[in-house]
């Protein structure tokens, strides 16, 4: 559906079949000497498209910097969180088609490939979440074991599913803190036309589905 979806930009736009979708370069570069008023209609069509695929089930974490520390590490914060939540939606069988012995390959961008291979190692042997009410508060280990093998990187260019991944987070960014041009287009909201490809299982505390790391 996605390949078909890229032929549909080069017969409307004249976008060439492997050109690379990346969000914030489309919204500040010109590309293929597109107007800048096309290139963000080509970035709601995809997420318009990705709403469509119901095969498919996308799972955001959003990370509260307010209040932290100047050494806080937001990546690994943001990517524990995530690869958590990938795990549990694996455990309750909660992807489209999906069952409870579900297990899962992490395909990502190449540029942090060790750190997330590593952060994967470790949370496979040492996973510490904190306990509700009913384990006596404080936290527990947990180690994940639905993850096949390390993180597999791809370079961005290669794979459409990270380039979409990639239009995704940048409109969840502008949802929460649009920048001038975004809420000039009033396209601060594009981001809620995800809602049925939405993974609204991973939170039960935002309607989005939207795991909001504070601590």
């Amino acid at each position: 559906m996605l390949i078909a979806f890229r032929r549909t930009l080069r017969s409307v736009y004249g976008l060439p079949v492997r050109t690379e979708l990346h969000a914030s370069e489309y919204l500040n570069s010109r590309v293929h000497g597109l107007a800048r008023h096309d290139r963000l209609a080509i970035l709601r069509n995809s997420l318009d498209q990705l709403a469509k695929c119901n095969l498919i089930s996308i799972t955001n974490v959003v990370v509260d910097k307010q209040g932290k520390p100047l050494e806080y590490d937001v990546f690994h914060s943001a990517w524990g969180v995530l690869f958590q939540r990938f795990e549990n939606t694996l455990i309750a069988g909660n992807f489209p088609g999906g069952y409870r012995r579900s297990h899962g390959l992490i395909i990502t961008d190449a540029t942090a490939g060790h750190k997330l291979a590593r952060l994967v190692r470790k949370m496979a042997v040492h996973n510490y979440i904190p306990s509700g009410p009913a384990f006596g508060g404080g936290s527990r280990n947990v180690p994940i074991s639905r993850v096949i093998e390390d993180p597999f990187g791809k370079d961005s260019r290669d794979t459409l599913p990270v380039q979409m991944a990639d239009i995704v987070a940048y409109f969840l960014a502008q949802r929460l803190a649009p920048n001038s041009y975004v809420r000039r287009q009033k396209a601060q909201l594009y981001f809620d036309r995800l809602g049925p490809a939405l993974n609204k299982h991973a939170s039960r505390y935002d309607p989005l589905g939207l795991g909001i790391v504070r601590l």
